[in-house]
């Protein structure tokens, strides 16, 4: 938060124009679409289907001088943390082995990286509501942003975005030699206030040269066949 006021010679205040939050970290223009104004700050966004897209989301805030945190995963791949832009030594990593028990060792990390680093992305175990509603919370105060990583039917209500990918088809094989390299996803973002009309994208997730990269609608591609 950011103070904002006019003062008197001697120090004291005349005018106090109240506290002004800190700009929104930025995201790749691939994502642009569905995360108009970047990843604001104070907010939860959740997401789902693809540690990959997790990782896009993280790379651009990282490149442009932010600290974020992973909790709770399985190992990741520094590689590919590195092709989607993340900034390894500005990466903390508390792994899945690494947490005391499953809810209290979770709740308390992220809670102590809510009040360090701008961004805490988290794998989180079966939680009550009381301790989603004291780390979204946490995450508003500290202005962090908080990444709920998502698996199957878990929720996390109130987050502010929700960022869904759903599988697409990977290319990269010819006729029966090759290797995949990339892979089409459809990306839908829902939430409230702001981001309450539903937005969605189609990248390559990884794009043929790594990293991500926004995709030509199929509907087009189609077309442009025909």
């Amino acid at each position: 938060m950011l103070d904002v006021a006019i003062r008197k010679l001697d120090g004291t205040v005349a005018v106090d124009l109240g506290r002004r939050s800190a700009p929104p970290l930025p995201v790749h223009p691939a994502l642009g679409s569905v995360l108009p104004g970047g990843l604001r700050r104070g907010s939860t966004v959740t997401v789902s289907g693809s540690v990959s897209l997790l990782l896009a989301l993280l790379g651009t805030a990282s490149q442009n001088g932010a600290w974020c945190a992973l909790v709770g995963f399985p190992l990741i791949s520094a590689q590919a943390a590195d092709e989607y832009g993340v900034d390894l030594s500005r990466l903390a990593i508390v792994p899945a082995d690494g947490l005391n028990t499953a809810v209290s060792g979770w709740t308390t990390a992220v809670g102590a990286l809510l009040d360090a680093v701008d961004v805490v992305a988290a794998r989180p175990p079966r939680l009550v509501p009381g301790d989603v509603r004291r780390l979204t919370s946490r995450a508003r105060t500290r202005e962090a942003v908080l990444v709920p990583y998502l698996m199957g039917t878990s929720e996390w209500p109130g987050a502010d975005v929700r960022l869904n990918a759903r599988s697409g088809e990977w290319s990269g094989i010819g006729e029966g030699y090759g290797r995949l390299r990339s892979r089409r996803v459809e990306v839908r973002a829902e939430g409230k206030g702001a981001a309450a009309r539903p937005r969605k994208a189609e990248l390559w997730l990884p794009a043929d040269s790594g990293g991500v990269a926004t995709a030509t609608p199929l509907a087009t591609v189609i077309e442009l066949a025909g």
